[in-house]
């Protein structure tokens, strides 16, 4: 997620889902540190989204924070969206599930 308007500076924000727990923010960061975390999701195929709103309050956030629940909805719209561009399920993320058994 990135932001970028003339009166804040431009925000990515990475998470992490393990289909266990609310997901959890992986990396944060603006400017430079925003653009590395973009291009390293970009190299690594991950998708991403940019709702500059969302990233502002997700990046004040602390590393390994859950989301707070009432963000849950938008998040899990987002993971839902992101799940099926790649044609997997949020089962897909859990530990206890092989991913090679699933949607084969």
């Amino acid at each position: 997620m990135t932001e970028n308007t003339q009166n804040t500076a431009p925000a990515a924000v990475a998470l992490k889902y393990d289909g266990e727990r609310a997901p959890i923010i992986s990396a944060t960061g603006t400017w430079e540190l925003a653009e590395e975390i973009i291009r390293i999701a970009r190299d690594n195929n991950v998708p991403l989204y940019e709702n500059a709103e969302l990233a502002g309050i997700l990046a004040r956030l602390s590393l390994n924070e859950e989301i707070p629940e009432t963000l849950y909805r938008v998040i899990a719209e987002i993971l839902a969206f992101a799940f099926h561009i790649r044609g997997r399920t949020p089962g897909d993320a859990r530990p206890d599930v092989d991913p090679g058994s699933v949607n084969e």
